[in-house]
């Protein structure tokens, strides 16, 4: 159950992160997914967007959070500066990153499929001297201890099995001063499990992480000015703005994307946008520094 104290950070045995992981892997290495997502979310992102209105497109809003977050931790970021993007998908994040403040990135991602995109991508705009693309596990970074300035992550921490270690080893490789920014999607503390387990069945996630856990989870492993700026509104917009595109384009996807998986989406999406709509879901960007030597 989400509210149960033994449960609420969402945490597994670790024995569990490999069968996780190739859960998320074969997900998203499917034709099916990357067609929606360049369809429908623009192909450059896979994280919820900031909207200025209802109906903005999808893709400038999730561009908007990867903005916004940069802010977070621009005091830290320049050519000098090495970002680590944990679950970079297509690269979105990492390409904004090296372009607006000139660092280097290292791009981690689960998916194969996603890396060859990125690393493609990455080439063809002349940023693959920034960007490092790496496949690997959140849950087991291959890098020594204290070597990020920044360490990042847009919405995928929901898909991983065990969030505490994740966030101990982000922490871990992240050198003192530096900046921990990440995006989530999670649950209201007082929100039933039984409401939103059809929804997050089809992430593989038996319980959803909430704003406390997290916040909680940043305390104990000893960061300083923890912070959560809760944009919960925008997931309900964002949920509602893809119900809206899916149904409206439906005849157009049946081009580029399966009619099984169009219509796993047109079933799941409605979920996800009654659940935000009812105010179940949390979002939001989570900041915190790690203290100074």
């Amino acid at each position: 159950m989400i509210n149960t104290p033994e449960n609420a950070t969402g945490s597994a045995p670790r024995h569990d992160d490999a069968t996780h992981d190739d859960t998320t892997r074969d997900y998203y290495d499917t034709g099916d997914v990357d067609a929606f997502y360049d369809a429908v979310w623009g192909g450059e992102d896979i994280h919820v967007g900031l909207y200025s209105h209802p109906h903005e497109a999808i893709a400038a809003a999730s561009h908007r959070t990867v903005e916004h977050a940069a802010d977070k931790a621009a005091d830290l970021l320049g050519p000098h500066a090495t970002v680590l993007d944990l679950g970079s998908g297509y690269g979105g994040s990492a390409r904004a990153l090296a372009t607006r403040f000139g660092c280097r990135v290292v791009a981690l991602d689960l998916s194969e499929e996603h890396n060859r995109r990125q690393r493609a991508t990455n080439a063809r705009r002349g940023l693959d001297g920034l960007i490092e693309v790496v496949t690997g596990s959140l849950n087991d970074l291959p890098y020594e201890a204290e070597r990020f300035d920044v360490v990042w992550s847009l919405e995928v921490l929901c898909h991983v099995a065990d969030r505490e270690g994740a966030l101990g080893e982000a922490v871990r490789v992240l050198k003192p001063g530096g900046a921990l920014v990440f995006s989530d999607i999670m649950v209201g503390e007082e929100t039933p499990a039984e409401a939103v387990r059809p929804a997050f069945s089809r992430l593989g996630v038996e319980t959803p992480a909430t704003p406390t856990s997290y916040l909680r989870r940043l305390t104990e492993l000893g960061l300083e000015d923890v912070d959560f700026e809760d944009r919960s509104g925008d997931i309900a917009t964002h949920y509602a703005r893809l119900d809206e595109e899916v149904r409206r384009r439906s005849a157009e996807l049946r081009d580029v994307i399966s009619p099984a998986y169009l219509d796993e989406l047109r079933t799941n999406l409605p979920l996800w946008a009654d659940i935000a709509r009812r105010g179940l879901l949390r979002w939001g960007v989570f900041h915190a520094r790690r203290p100074a030597a």
